[in-house]
């Protein structure tokens, strides 16, 4: 194989993504080349809702196994969740630093505090054109425009040639701190020669271009200027552009600004603290002191733009935050794009919020939402520019990938597409270049704590209990003898209201009670023994007399 260059390599490089391909969200991308490899990217994926009780899902990292002692660096293209939150769990697998913007890095310290890994050493900052050596690569940081500050695409120089890898990005002509997307150096990698590109597929099934965060002004400007009470805006913490717009809004209109919610909070703080946040003195106020000014003064950003329940909307939208309370006439806007299964969970807050007597404004009857990412006119632009020799769409569901492909197709006709998902292999060496196998990519299920992973059997018993309730059997047994004391007791949670249900319960305890008396007495005075014959004996009438499959969970008391 030649590379870009026109030097000869055997060294091969493989690509393997372990999350966020096929997929919205959990982006993970493994790259290796003899004996150093880099992780670029470590998301979170948040859980549909039949994964009871998981808080966040995150890529199976049993990949990463195979390259302890390889694993150089974590290298981070952005601030997002579905890039930064799994960074707790996979630096223990990372011998090196981790390289990112002072923004994107402001986000994962705190996340690492809260785990109680002492990193602070490792967390290395880059600027835009900075170039960093890691072992068989350069990684070269080229800035781009996203929906937060500091966001970068890298060029990954290889023995094999260069690798493109977009991150998350959208082609704004008039982003908000003057900071460009870097096309002159994009287009001076494609006249050198680009062995590969990976771009963002998010919204490559959308015409046109993506608008600037300039273009919510007008929208907003007329909500500011008729908006009899409080404006409750909620959007993503990390939009940092966002709250630029919205608090410049809130000077020109008189209002106060009062950032609710933690992540809110906290975003705010870092925007401020490194200069991406311009907030005039006497500006903003605590959350604590909304109550103390009138409601047509005052502008509250807050989090919980995707109905998660414990987040500041949700609870002010049931009456139950401490200090900011939803009042008729207030106008609660909602700027930030639906993540696909989080449609239920927004819908129950804005009814929730009707019955506020608030006024909810949408993207559908204001323009009060952009994208952060690229639409078919700038992913072509992209490809155009780079002309790489293969193509690897990324980030986004199959049918987005497709259409990014076909879009490679026609705009640089000379480029081999490698449509590759979760797990695949994607080989550069002296044959050219192949999906050479397959690994696993699975999912860990984290739970509410944030700590612990829930194995499969934990989250099939909480889908049997939300399919078919609990059944708690309470039987009272004289140690000695095996003799029942009293007729069993039976506690039910969770079962459906049923005729059925109520014949069974009824006779229950009677027929129970006649089997463990037909039971042989070492049965009877061997608690292990009585309670799987219990556990059989109730299955088995349930299943018998009214088709279900309750979760039997025995007591035996031993008097």
């Amino acid at each position: 194989m030649v590379n870009a260059q026109g030097a000869s390599t055997t060294t091969p490089v493989d690509i393997v993504p372990l999350g966020g391909v096929g997929e919205f969200g959990m982006n993970m991308l493994l790259i290796s080349c003899g004996e150093t490899a880099i992780l670029v990217d470590a998301g979170v994926m948040f859980p549909e809702p039949e994964l009871f009780g998981v808080d966040l899902v995150i890529p199976d990292l049993a990949t990463l196994d195979a390259y302890r002692g390889r694993l150089a660096a974590l290298v981070l293209t952005h601030g997002h969740e579905d890039h930064i939150g799994a960074v707790a769990h996979v630096i223990e697998r990372i011998d090196g630093p981790i390289y990112g913007s002072p923004f994107t890095l402001a986000l994962v310290a705190p996340k690492l505090e809260e785990r109680g890994i002492d990193a602070e050493d490792r967390l290395k900052p880059v600027a835009p054109r900075e170039v960093v050596e890691i072992g068989s690569f350069r990684v070269e940081f080229l800035r781009v425009t996203h929906s937060l500050p500091d966001a970068f695409a890298l060029a990954i120089h290889t023995p094999a040639g260069t690798i493109v890898h977009t991150g998350d990005f959208k082609i704004d002509q008039t982003p908000l701190d003057g900071q460009g997307f870097d096309l002159h150096r994009f287009a001076e990698l494609g006249s050198a020669g680009v062995l590969a590109l990976l771009s963002d597929s998010t919204n490559a099934d959308r015409p046109g271009f993506t608008g600037s965060e300039r273009e919510i002004v007008d929208g907003f400007e007329e909500i500011f200027s008729s908006a009899p009470a409080k404006i409750i805006v909620t959007t993503f913490a990390t939009s940092v552009f966002r709250l630029q717009v919205l608090c410049d809004l809130a000077d020109q209109f008189e209002r106060k600004v009062a950032f609710v919610g933690r992540g809110m909070q906290q975003s705010s703080q870092i925007g401020e603290r490194l200069g991406y946040l311009r907030i005039r003195p006497g500006l903003q106020i605590r959350d604590a002191e909304v109550g103390d000014h009138p409601g047509e003064d005052v502008l509250c950003l807050c989090t919980g733009s995707q109905g998660e329940p414990l987040a500041a909307l949700p609870r002010m939208a049931i009456d139950d935050h401490r200090h900011v309370h939803i009042e008729p006439d207030d106008v609660v806007v909602f700027s930030a794009r639906v993540i696909p299964g989080n449609e239920k969970a927004i819908s129950r807050v804005m009814n929730h919020v009707a019955r506020r007597g608030a006024t909810i404004v949408g993207e559908g009857q204001k323009h009060v939402h952009v994208s952060g990412h690229a639409s078919q006119e700038e992913l072509k632009l992209v490809l155009s520019l780079i002309r790489p020799r293969y193509f690897v769409p990324i980030h986004g569901e199959y049918r987005q990938l497709a259409q990014h492909a076909r879009m490679a197709a026609l705009v640089s006709p000379d480029t081999q597409v490698l449509m590759a998902e979760d797990g695949d292999l994607i080989r550069f060496d002296g044959t050219g270049a192949r999906l050479a196998e397959h690994l696993p990519a699975g999912r860990v299920l984290i739970d509410g704590t944030r700590s612990g992973e829930i194995a499969d059997e934990v989250l099939r018993d909480r889908k049997h209990l939300a399919a078919d309730g609990l059944v708690v059997p309470v039987v009272a047994i004289n140690g000695r003898t095996g003799s029942l004391e009293q007729i069993p007791d039976i506690i039910t949670r969770g079962l459906a209201i049923d005729p059925r249900h109520d014949a069974v319960l009824r006779d229950a305890p009677e027929l129970l009670a006649r089997a463990i008396e037909d039971a042989p007495r070492e049965e009877r005075t061997d608690p292990g023994l009585l309670k799987e014959r219990v556990r059989v004996e109730l299955q088995r009438l349930f299943r018998k007399r009214a088709g279900r499959r309750p979760l039997v969970l025995p007591v035996v008391l031993e008097v």
